[in-house]
């Protein structure tokens, strides 16, 4: 398999010094001094706490930690009442007493003001002890969260109604909770100089090939950046091909899509902080797929899968075909609809080129303005605005009827597009379509889709083609591609996912009508 290799970068030589001058430095057995550092690192930090306090009103300690990130309950119950209360019979017994003291799940010593400093901002509250080197980091994070809700951008018929959220707990447990098998491995990492973003590479194994799973992971501690804040940033920085306007990774909130991709031989990527994930490799016809197709019957899937790609051709050169035949090809349409069109555009000022431009462009603002306002308000002002501005267009003589006729339908053909970054490609790529119908005509039109076709059969996604199976054509693998076939026929996983693992269910799936008999 084929992946693009990347550099490494480059970092910042007195970023890479500070981060490793904490990494080294070593806590102290004088609580002081302790403090006094841990003052200094966080000067200006208002919600920072030092509780000073006495274990066995004997040992002088102190707890740090984050006002909000705490829960503060379970601090004051099971931590400072039981070592406050609890007296110290011999020296260095105050380990013992936290390990058998505290009643909090998850305690981990830490002996570096670089982990001291992690574990403060993930939440945990750090225990500090007078003659002792080593600080204790105690399981009692809590801060507010989003509970699990149905996921509003891939809203189905029929299927879950659970969406990811933005911790990353939430996701792995509802992931986990689907896959109920030790072989559903997660590798985690931290990235970002300042966000310190918890990541997490899933995958199962014995499935995902090996050196996909190596592949992702060099790709993603490759990344050297002050901050994640979305996933975004992540899919830009691993993508094979930045400057394509074709997304190369899945963004889905849904875990059902995440699960179904993860038995394929997929590596699914969590980003803390969002809830949506990321699906590595994809191919085109994977991003025209919705989870609903497998929920229904085959034939209706495979209907509604013929009806999308008739939709995305539409959505994508359905404008720039209109332009070139009012302006080039006029003959290539029936006379009498060719004179309607004409009468319609008898008072319009522009020509064809400009007027679709100019209905395009404010399609899309109108679009762009529904998605900005609140929910309250924006689809009524979206379908109001986009009524009102048609028909006050065509009375000032702006533009035709056809045209609005046009731009509305391929407006409609886009939304059916079950990938959101994939529609918003095809109506980027739109525009320079019907530009180069303008000036060429049908064979403009062709060049442009040439061009399109092209670039997809170099495209890539971590070293998976994305025009795969089709282009290079595997025969075995075209069940789920054009056709979804029945599930008791789809006995194979596709090939990225290593020979190893190839096939995912018995071969004597097929339903058989004599079986049981009647009652």
């Amino acid at each position: 398999m084929y992946f693009r290799r990347f550099k490494t970068k480059k970092r910042n030589p007195s970023q890479t010094e500070a981060s490793t001058y904490t990494e080294i430095h070593q806590l102290s057995d004088v609580l002081s001094e302790n403090l006094e550092e841990f003052r200094s690192i966080y000067h200006d930090c208002s919600d920072i706490v030092f509780r000073p306090f006495l274990i066995g009103e004997q040992v002088h300690a102190s707890l740090i930690y984050i006002d909000g990130l705490v829960n503060n309950e379970e601090l004051d119950t099971n931590v400072l009442a039981p070592l406050m209360r609890e007296p110290i019979n011999k020296a260095g017994a105050v380990s013992d007493l936290v390990n058998k003291k505290i009643s909090v799940t998850k305690v981990q010593e830490v002996n570096t003001f670089q982990n001291c400093i992690e574990h403060i901002a993930n939440g945990f509250p750090l225990l500090l002890v007078e003659g002792e080197n080593i600080a204790y980091a105690l399981g009692l994070a809590k801060w507010e969260k989003r509970s699990v809700e149905e996921p509003t951008t891939e809203s189905v018929v029929r299927g879950a109604r659970e969406g990811f959220t933005e911790t990353i707990g939430v996701n792995t447990s509802l992931i986990r909770r689907r896959l109920k098998n030790p072989s559903l491995k997660l590798r985690s990492m931290k990235i970002g100089r300042f966000t310190k973003t918890d990541i997490s590479i899933v995958f199962i194994d014995g499935i995902a090939s090996k050196k996909l799973i190596q592949e992702v992971e060099q790709r993603l501690r490759n990344i050297d950046i002050d901050g994640i804040l979305e996933s975004e940033y992540i899919e830009e920085m691993i993508e094979d091909n930045s400057y394509s306007p074709f997304p190369q990774m899945l963004a889905t909130e849904r875990p059902d899509v995440a699960v179904s991709n993860l038995l394929e031989g997929r590596v699914v990527i969590l980003v803390d902080g969002t809830p949506f994930v990321l699906i590595a490799p994809v191919t085109l016809y994977s991003l025209m797929q919705s989870s609903e197709d497998y929920y229904k019957r085959f034939m209706v899937g495979t209907l509604i899968r013929w009806l999308r790609y008739a939709l995305l051709v539409i959505a994508l050169i359905l404008p720039s075909l209109y332009v070139s035949v009012l302006s080039y090809h006029q003959e290539m349409v029936p006379s009498q609809l060719i004179m309607s069109i004409a009468a319609s555009r008898e008072v319009v000022p522009f020509p064809a080129l400009i007027e679709a431009l100019l209905m395009e462009f404010t399609f899309e603002a109108i679009r762009e303005a529904g998605i900005r306002l609140p929910k309250q308000v924006g689809a009524a002002v979206s379908i109001v605005g986009a009524l009102v501005i048609g028909q006050a267009a065509i009375e000032a003589g702006l533009t035709s009827a056809p045209m609005v006729m046009v731009v509305a339908l391929t407006g409609v053909a886009s939304f059916t597009i079950p990938n959101y970054d994939l529609g918003f490609a095809i109506r980027l790529l739109r525009f320079p379509l019907t530009i180069l119908a303008g000036m060429l005509g049908f064979l403009g039109v062709i060049f442009g889709l040439l061009a399109i076709l092209i670039h997809l059969c170099t495209l890539r996604s971590f070293g998976e083609p994305y025009l795969s199976p089709l282009a290079p054509m595997k025969g075995n693998e075209l069940k789920d591609v054009l056709v979804r076939e029945p599930l008791w026929k789809m006995n194979t996983r596709p090939h990225f996912s290593g020979a190893y693992n190839e096939y995912r269910q018995a071969s004597d799936q097929k339903p058989n009508s004599k079986r049981g008999g009647n009652t």
